[in-house]
């Protein structure tokens, strides 16, 4: 079972750091490349730079008061669960179609709906 993980590109874990500004504060990133390979996947998919994208969850959470006191833990889990909406069909798969035509508010309650179902 194992050998699923252990044999996958070592690249993947390699840590890389990336330096931007968020509203005029500079501020670097260090996360893994199979995080910032997501990230990047993301924002192409509505039209942003990986420096755009970050900003705007940043904002975007600010404004729906998160703590975001590791901002890195925030970016793996949301890359996480990106991955994990699409294994089960939340989001397509398709590269083309923008996360934004999605329905979030569908797509939360079916998510919370299942995370329910494994709780009970």
């Amino acid at each position: 079972m194992c050998e699923l993980f252990i044999r996958a590109d070592a690249n993947q874990w390699q840590s890389r750091t990336h330096s931007l500004r968020i509203d005029g504060v500079a501020t670097s990133i260090r996360i893994e490349n199979h995080f910032w390979d997501t990230l990047t996947e993301i924002g192409r998919r509505d039209g942003m730079t990986v420096a755009q994208l970050i900003t705007r969850m940043w904002h975007e959470a600010m404004d729906a008061d998160h703590d975001l006191g590791n901002f890195t833990s925030f970016l793996r889990v949301c890359c996480a669960r990106y991955h994990a909406l699409i294994a089960a069909g939340d989001l397509s798969a398709n590269l083309r179609i923008p996360i934004a035509d999605h329905a979030a508010g569908e797509i939360l309650a079916r998510e919370a709906d299942r995370r329910n179902a494994v709780m009970n």
